[in-house]
């Protein structure tokens, strides 16, 4: 499209998964229901692992962040759906898009890395019992963790400087109860190849770093329960 059917929006609007009155207010209910399961399971799991000091370890410790993030993204998401049905109402400022979007994208990022990390430790815990917790040792959790945050967060971010470039067309509607990056790239009327390129890239770097090493750490798990004897 020309310039001329580009504009500077204010908002997008949701589509949400269905327009009948009926089925929304079934998703409603359904939805809700999940998120209160979500919300207090996790927040169970992290209050049982803080208030027992005998689950001070690094395979508890990974497991209440995994919580915290499993909080974290249906917080993201579920509630502005929600709000969305109660009120009859699609709308969703730009700038919130943005911000649902960035958030959503960390923490799914997040959960992965964090799996590969607990592959990673159950690896260590069961190929190497005797040096387990001289190689997990609370610094070394820490700066897993920390690390997993850093890279999650600078990908969200370089994602939205790539959406913030792009310029919109006067047909803003994005047929998906949240802000999806893909959606939302679709609904440009700029150049995204780079937007594609970039999602491309760091996609399979994210990729090859994390898959390949819970595929290892569980091969290799296998691999040493299969030499225990029987008996």
């Amino acid at each position: 499209m020309g310039p001329g059917n580009e504009t500077q929006i204010s908002e997008f609007l949701l589509l949400g998964l269905t327009e009948d009155p009926e089925l929304q207010h079934l998703l409603f209910g359904l939805f809700l229901s999940m998120f209160l399961v979500t919300i207090f399971g996790n927040l169970l799991i992290i209050l049982a692992i803080t208030s027992d000091s005998h689950l001070h370890m690094p395979m508890y410790f990974f497991l209440s962040n995994l919580s915290f993030c499993d909080i974290g993204l249906s917080s993201t998401v579920v509630p502005k759906m929600l709000v969305n049905i109660q009120a009859q109402s699609r709308v969703m400022t730009y700038a919130g898009c943005l911000t649902q979007m960035s958030f959503f994208m960390v923490f799914v990022g997040l959960e992965v890395f964090l799996l590969a990390v607990m592959a990673y430790d159950r690896f260590v815990a069961i190929c190497h019992p005797r040096h387990y917790m001289v190689i997990m040792n609370p610094q070394f959790c820490v700066l897993l963790v920390l690390g997993c945050w850093t890279m999650t967060v600078l990908h969200s971010c370089l994602q939205g400087l790539m959406v913030l470039r792009l310029s919109f067309c006067s047909c803003v509607e994005i047929p998906h109860f949240f802000c999806e990056l893909r959606q939302m790239i679709q609904l440009a009327c700029s150049v995204t190849f780079f937007n594609y390129l970039e999602i491309y890239l760091v996609a399979g770097v994210l990729a090859r770093g994390s898959l390949p090493g819970v595929l290892f750490s569980y091969c290799k798990i296998v691999s040493s329960v299969h030499t225990i004897s029987s008996a």
